[in-house]
Formats: C-alpha cells, structure tokens, sequence
C-alpha cells in the first residue's frame, strides 16, 4: 500500500472540509493517509511518502496562505521525483485569481518534479451539494492512481 500525506491550510474551515471530505474518499478506496496542517511540518516529511496531497485556500489577491509560506520555500530543497501529487483549494471568485493558491502549489510541486496524477480541485468556498461528493472521488480517485507506486 502507498503512503500518502495530505497538507492543508484553511483560515475559516473551507479547506479543512475540503480535506476531511477528501480524506473520506481515500478511506472508502481502502487508503490510509496521514493529515497534517502546512503551519505544523516542514517540507522535507513529503519524502517519507509516496503519494502527497497539498490543500489552501486562497490569500487576497492570488497569494498562498502565511501557513503555507515556509513549507513552499522548502520544496526549493527536494527532489521529488517518484512522487505522485495532487492539489486542492478553496477560493472566492470576487477575487481577480480565483483559488491561485493551488496553481502555485501545483507548478512548486511539478518544478520539483512531482506526477501531478490528477487536475487540481478547486471550489467556491465551502463545499456543498454535487461538491462534496466531488471531493470524496477526488480522495478515491487519488488512491487509485497511487495504487502499485
């Protein structure tokens, strides 16, 4: 079975539900994964694992979050060739660059040579209807392009 880790950053729980759905979709495809906040690790854990799950939300004007900061300037360090990856995020189109916190995540993690293994997840805000069950095949669809790694 692969190792996967999902980091995410969520200032008022978009995100967080966003990774909690996602994680649910994991677990229905028979993955376990291990969740940790952006703010609470250092890059260099994406290593230990072989499929990486990245979630923001979105700051101002197309900015990644505080929380997110660091960890983003420390991916400059690792080779993450072998690695599967996938982003996801929360954004508000009111702003000009709607959720562009995951594109950024997105190019840091392909730059450093990540298989980006599924097109990025982006939502207004909070999830609800059709987007919740969107992310749970999200997590689900994750495992199963990290099956065999």
């Amino acid at each position: 079975m692969s190792k996967l880790i999902l980091i995410y950053a969520s200032m008022t729980g978009n995100t967080e539900e966003m990774s909690e759905l996602i994680t649910s979709g994991i677990q229905e495809a028979g993955g376990e994964v291990t969740i940790k906040l952006a703010e609470d690790c250092s890059a260099d854990i994406l290593l230990d694992y072989d499929g990486i799950m990245l979630g923001a939300y979105t700051w101002g004007d197309g900015e990644l979050p505080d929380e997110f900061l660091d960890f983003y300037d420390d991916l400059d360090d690792l080779d993450l060739k072998g690695k599967k990856a996938a982003v996801f995020g929360s954004g508000d189109t009111v702003y000009e660059q709607f959720a562009k916190a995951v594109d950024l995540l997105q190019e840091k993690l392909a730059e450093r040579g990540a298989e980006m293994i599924l097109e990025p997840l982006k939502l207004e805000l909070n999830p609800s209807g059709d987007e919740r069950e969107n992310c749970r095949a999200f997590g689900r669809n994750f495992v199963g392009s990290t099956v065999g790694v």
